[in-house]
């Protein structure tokens, strides 16, 4: 049965697309006399996806796609002024207060007597220390790991670093693409909560992943409960 119980940080504990998606609103409106709205974000998003095995992920990729999607939409004629309306959008999402999910912190709570908890969460470094910092829920982890990327590798690496069997494991988030696949394929097991918030991106076709090999839970307050039933389940098995 699993020891250590890892977290997703962004839009699993806290708000994070919402964010993402105000500034995408106001990127449309400002390009709105180049381009219209729909294609304005349509290229905005597949230039990030282009741009994030040159930049990585965070709001410094996204500022850099949105400059450049605007140079591109406008043929060059973006101005130096609306360059800076751009960078402002960057700066009020970088400076913006951590918003916790309900009963994210109740649940850690909840949590932390009986298992290691670890914080596993991707993007810039710097970015997520400082919404780790003002979370205020640093001290309920362990072990706080801010990766590049989560594929079966990184996990792998972070699981040997702690000595962590994988089968020991397991991690709560709610992208199918870097909580729950890579995890499963480890040998760990995962729980799903979808955010409808969650970018495109960290979304995978239904038949990459097995329904029935993770558990799915609406929000968040209801995982111990479920940790519970799994916990008696492999007791009586």
């Amino acid at each position: 049965m699993f020891e250590t119980i890892a977290f997703d940080a962004d839009d699993t504990l806290w708000h994070n697309e919402i964010h993402y998606q105000e500034a995408k609103k106001q990127f449309s409106q400002l390009l709105s006399k180049y381009q219209g709205a729909d294609y304005a974000r349509q290229r905005l998003d597949e230039t990030e996806v282009k741009n994030i095995d040159i930049y990585g992920y965070g709001i410094k990729m996204f500022t850099l796609s949105m400059i450049e999607t605007a140079i591109d939409l406008s043929d060059g004629r973006i101005t130096g002024p609306e360059i800076r309306q751009l960078i402002d959008i960057a700066k009020e999402m970088l400076t913006n207060e951590v918003e916790l999910f309900e009963h994210a912190e109740e649940t850690l709570e909840k949590l932390i007597p009986r298992f290691d908890l670890m914080l596993i969460t991707k993007g810039d470094y710097f970015e997520q220390e400082r919404k780790i910092a003002l979370s205020g829920l640093s001290g309920y982890f362990r072990y706080i790991e801010i990766v590049m990327e989560k594929s079966q590798e990184i996990y792998q690496s972070i699981l040997a670093k702690h000595d962590i069997h994988p089968h020991r494991l397991l991690m709560v988030g709610n992208s199918l693409r870097s909580d729950i696949q890579p995890v499963l394929a480890i040998g760990g097991r995962a729980v799903y909560i979808p955010n409808e918030q969650t970018w495109f991106h960290e979304n995978l076709p239904v038949e990459e992943v097995d329904p029935t090999a993770y558990d799915e839970l609406e929000h968040i307050a209801q995982l111990p409960d479920l940790i519970d039933r799994l916990m008696k389940d492999e007791t009586a098995s």
